[in-house]
């Protein structure tokens, strides 16, 4: 049985971390919707051409095409025991689209885990990142501070905050994330597939109950 799982989480949320465990216990590949789509425009593919047209003119892409592209991932070999979805989908309409999509092939989503951080410490996280310009290394002023404030402890480079790591940044991008997902996470509850973890435990212990509640998904599945 393949095992599809929908992973939700606001920015900050530590969506990576748990994102590499899932998909290296179940043995599936991770689907990032944002890699799809640098991967088609890089090939200049026909779908790549198609979300140009909308990206070039600043529009939102259609969800039908990046359901097609999500559709020509699935259909690649690795995919055949599911996949781990980041980043897709991010509405309704894009849910809808993935639950089509993967009933025609006789499969479903068996768990949507979502990873809920509370705003405030969603901005606490994001807004105290600062990343090394030579080897990219990331620290945190509370959770992960350099030896010495503003130099990198692996290389000695120069630490710099990204715009997108701002307060004001961060702070609209929770915002913007918040809109989008609320009505998704309450349209799974209601399938009664949305799996709730606590994402301001430590990182072990979401990793944990991110793993039980798949796990379990997965043996309900089975029966």
């Amino acid at each position: 049985m393949a095992v599809f799982v929908v992973l939700l989480g606001g920015p900050g949320a530590g969506k990576g971390t748990q994102a590499k465990l899932l998909v290296d216990e179940l043995g599936i590949p991770q689907v990032s919707t944002g890699d799809l789509f640098r991967q088609h425009l890089q090939a200049d593919t026909d779908l790549g051409r198609l979300a140009r047209t909308y990206m070039e003119r600043g529009e939102l892409v259609p969800d039908r095409v990046t359901i097609e592209m999500v559709r020509e991932r699935f259909a690649q070999s690795d995919c055949a025991s599911g996949a781990l979805l980041d980043g897709f989908p991010r509405t309704i309409a894009q849910a809808e689209g993935l639950e089509i999509m993967l009933a025609a092939i006789g499969q479903r989503v068996a768990v949507v885990p979502f990873i809920r951080v509370s705003p405030a410490v969603l901005l606490e996280r994001l807004s105290g990142r600062w990343t090394c310009r030579q080897c990219s290394s990331m620290y945190h002023v509370l959770h992960n501070p350099p030896l010495a404030p503003g130099v990198c402890d692996r290389c000695a480079g120069e630490l710099y905050q990204r715009t997108d790591d701002s307060p004001e940044t961060a702070k609209r991008r929770i915002d913007v994330y918040w809109e989008q997902t609320a009505p998704l996470v309450e349209w799974y509850r209601g399938k009664g597939q949305l799996a709730e973890i606590d994402g301001e435990q430590p990182i072990e212990a979401v990793s944990r109950a991110m793993l039980s509640a798949v796990c379990a998904a997965i043996s309900r599945g089975e029966r």
